[in-house]
């Protein structure tokens, strides 16, 4: 059985709509539910970037220049209207207002995180991207004091794939499409009355443990 012209235009305005409706409902749980700003952010496409700039250096992975910020907290209706003009954009979030970012390998990071909540330990959000990255969610922060942390616990010249991420840098939000790779998924929901952990030794230790150790062969 063949499809009509028509038919195949309204299968494609069906899944429009499933889109908007899908950025509405991701669109208010980051903003009304768990309190954080949402900016929209580029998409990758066949020529590289939906910014435009030849060249781009992260094309799909960064946010778009005049793109209108969605402040945290914004009521659902007024939040879709904001972000009307950005169908399909990636929703990212900026770093250091309400959270900090410490990335690590996934590898790695699923393996803290195991050891983690096998000790109890209070936690945030933990995402993981397309790259193969873990990004946890600690206080704001964090990430400026993360030299001076490792320094005291003995680990500051063990080269370890431990990255701070902090004021003025932005990450691609789940469940939005990253450099064109696929989604970034929730590694650890987001959960009340959780929010991002405060910035503990504990936490900092085992990251930095576990990520040193995933690097080493013998590990297991």
């Amino acid at each position: 059985m063949g499809f009509t012209i028509g038919g195949i235009r309204d299968i494609r305005s069906g899944i429009r709509r499933r889109g908007r409706t899908a950025d509405r409902l991701a669109l208010a749980e980051l903003s009304g539910r768990w309190g954080w700003d949402v900016v929209p952010g580029a998409r990758a496409t066949a020529d590289g970037c939906s910014c435009g700039t030849q060249r781009c250096a992260a094309p799909g992975a960064h946010p778009l220049d005049r793109g209108r910020r969605v402040a945290a907290g914004t009521a659902a209706d007024h939040a879709a209207r904001l972000w009307a003009p950005y169908g399909g954009a990636a929703m990212m979030l900026p770093v250091g207002v309400a959270f900090d970012i410490l990335d690590v390998a996934e590898r790695a990071g699923r393996r803290a995180l195991v050891r983690l909540e096998r000790m109890g330990l209070p936690l945030g959000p933990v995402a993981v991207t397309p790259e193969g990255r873990a990004q946890f969610f600690v206080a704001p922060g964090s990430a400026r004091a993360l030299p001076g942390l490792l320094y005291r616990m003995g680990w500051d010249d063990a080269d370890l794939d431990l990255r701070p991420l902090g004021p003025g840098t932005y990450i691609t939000a789940p469940p939005s499409d990253r450099a064109g790779l696929g989604p970034v998924r929730w590694l650890r929901s987001p959960a009340p009355p959780r929010g991002p952990a405060p910035e503990a030794r504990l936490l900092l230790g085992t990251l930095a443990y576990v990520t040193h150790r995933t690097r080493t062969p013998a590990y297991a």
